[in-house]
């Protein structure tokens, strides 16, 4: 299926869930995410099932002032 993950196309298997898109991306904590602009805990990652082109926004904070 077709994703999006940062506005970058990628597949991914059917089934597949937002655990998968973030191991695709070897993000790094701490990082928060989005799907559809809804977020999701990461305690809820494995479970939460992506649909073909969902929008992914894997999130790191910004420091600074």
């Amino acid at each position: 299926m077709n994703v999006f993950i940062n506005q970058v196309a990628y597949e991914l298997a059917t089934g597949a869930t937002l655990a998968d898109a973030v191991a695709q991306q070897q993000a790094r904590p701490p990082f928060a995410a989005a799907v559809n602009l809804q977020f999701v805990p990461n305690t809820q990652y494995a479970q939460h099932l992506l649909q073909s082109g969902d929008r992914i926004d894997i999130i790191a904070p910004v420091t600074g002032g």
